[in-house]
């Protein structure tokens, strides 16, 4: 009796798990399905799960386009830069509150958390203000220099987590080796959050990816917008019947990235999220 519950059971979870696959990857599917679709099929008022014939003008339109040529390569330098400079700035601050003993540290670490509570949205105009001041307006510099100074409160908790595990004898033992709290923290801490740092770096870069908000404030030029700026930009054509394949295909061509990196990481994204969920 046990055995058939426990196979019912088991049925029953692979039967949710499918559906709920399904209805997640729905989006992606019409996402795809649109691109290869003819704009009167794409704008025809039945639906049309998918196109009877497979065209692929919408992405020859894409790909011999210099501007969005050119956002792709804006995403790529402005979410690479912004990444590198914040993986480590979270880093370091992760280990100051996890490894280091020092005056009102939890107290610190508490208002740094605080920050969690104040809407994005709130900050908008003051940023805006500051960033004009000093003639950052019309630079990717709002973009990237900001998360140098450990830009994202939930990053810097997670690897905080993961780094308290560690065991503090293996900071003694180096420390009676000569090492210093800059080795320690490149030798020996890094290397042993492989996992929760790629989880870091999976999101952070999704975020940088995604953003659309900063780029359409601060960068304001052609020239300088970033890929979701490219495709907002596209419904701004002065027709009444919206390109949706054109869309979609720069949509497409915008998520491979992402896809991509969520094939590669995945395993080190589920093994950071169990460490720091289960031992945090």
């Amino acid at each position: 009796m046990k055995t058939i519950t426990h196979i019912v059971g088991r049925i029953v979870l692979y039967v949710l798990l499918t559906g709920s696959s399904i209805v997640m990857a729905f989006p992606l599917f019409w996402m795809i399905s649109t691109s290869l679709k003819s704009l009167d099929e794409a704008n025809a008022s039945r639906i049309v799960w998918v196109p009877t014939k497979i065209l692929l003008d919408a992405y020859r339109f894409i790909l011999t386009d210099p501007d969005f040529l050119r956002s792709y390569f804006n995403s790529i330098f402005y979410s690479v830069l912004a990444l590198a400079g914040t993986l480590l700035s979270i880093a370091a601050v992760a280990y100051a509150f996890s490894r280091v003993e020092w005056p009102g540290r939890n107290v610190v670490f508490f208002l740094m958390l605080s920050t969690m509570m104040i809407p994005a949205q709130a900050l908008i105009v003051p940023q805006y203000v500051f960033f004009n001041k000093i003639h950052w307006v019309g630079t990717f510099n709002p973009l990237i220099i900001p998360g140098y100074f450990a830009g994202g409160a939930a990053m810097v908790f997670l690897l905080r987590q993961s780094m308290a595990q560690i065991p503090k004898e293996m900071d003694e033992s180096a420390f009676m080796d000569g090492a210093s709290h800059l080795q320690i923290w490149w030798e020996i801490v890094l290397p042993l959050v492989k996992a929760p740092l790629a989880t870091v770096a999976t999101f952070l870069f999704v975020g940088f990816w995604n953003n659309l908000l900063g780029p359409l404030i601060y960068t304001q030029t052609t020239s300088m917008y970033t890929l979701p700026v490219y495709v907002a930009q596209l419904f701004n054509i002065n027709s009444q019947v919206q390109p949706w394949p054109t869309m979609m295909a720069a949509s497409v061509l915008t998520t491979v990235p992402l896809m991509v990196l969520f094939f590669f990481a995945q395993r080190y994204i589920l093994e950071g999220v169990l460490i720091t969920g289960l031992k945090g």
